[in-house]
């Protein structure tokens, strides 16, 4: 009986979790509707649902701030982000000429720069609290990227089906994305558990 409670418990607690993750989806479309705010509005949302997780207080008002809060640190990487976007769309719209040389070769390059990119952008949201500097977090996402492989490739599938959804049908794009960030968040934690674990000799 008491194994059944326990895993009814979990399975209640991993649903919870699982619709918190796509509401905090849809609050961070709506943040990230001007594009250069994408930044920002990954840190609110990874932020809000770092909280949620450790059982701490947070809601839609606390997302609102904490967007507001990074919105004035994170502007400028919002504007890199833009540029980087046109880039990849205009070297996307030259690829789908016919006649390019080496243009598979060109195409799967620019697929998995894209996803290191987007994975970079995901920790380095996933890091973010008040204060700190984007470029700090950049650095420290960077490594973390190249150090932790396993979560590099579980943050590298999640862009990759959350692109096939946008391919499929647009609006999966919404709650999916909340689930990424959410795997980002969890990511982190991973990692920063098995950091503490070596620092202990456990």
């Amino acid at each position: 009986m008491a194994s059944a409670a326990r895993r009814r418990q979990a399975f209640g607690e991993g649903f919870a979790l699982f619709a918190e993750c796509l509401l905090t989806g849809v609050w961070f479309a709506l943040a990230a509707l001007p594009v250069v705010t994408i930044p920002a509005a990954l840190a609110a949302a990874s932020r809000h649902l770092s909280a949620y997780t450790e059982g701490d207080a947070t809601s839609w008002g606390a997302f609102w701030s904490d967007l507001r809060l990074a919105w004035r640190q994170s502007w400028r990487a919002g504007l890199a982000l833009v540029a980087a976007a046109v880039l990849l769309v205009l070297n996307l719209l030259v690829l789908a000429q016919e006649g390019v040389p080496g243009r598979p070769g060109f195409a799967l390059a620019t697929f998995v720069i894209a996803g290191l990119a987007a994975t970079v952008l995901l920790r380095a949201g996933a890091e973010w609290s008040p204060g700190e500097r984007w470029r700090a977090l950049f650095s420290r996402a960077v490594e973390a990227t190249r150090t932790d492989a396993s979560g590099t490739g579980i943050l590298l599938g999640g862009v990759a089906v959350l692109a096939a959804c946008a391919w499929a049908l647009w609006l999966l794009v919404v709650p999916m994305s909340g689930c990424l960030i959410g795997a980002a968040v969890a990511v982190r934690r991973r990692r920063i558990a098995r950091e503490e674990e070596a620092a202990t000799g456990v």
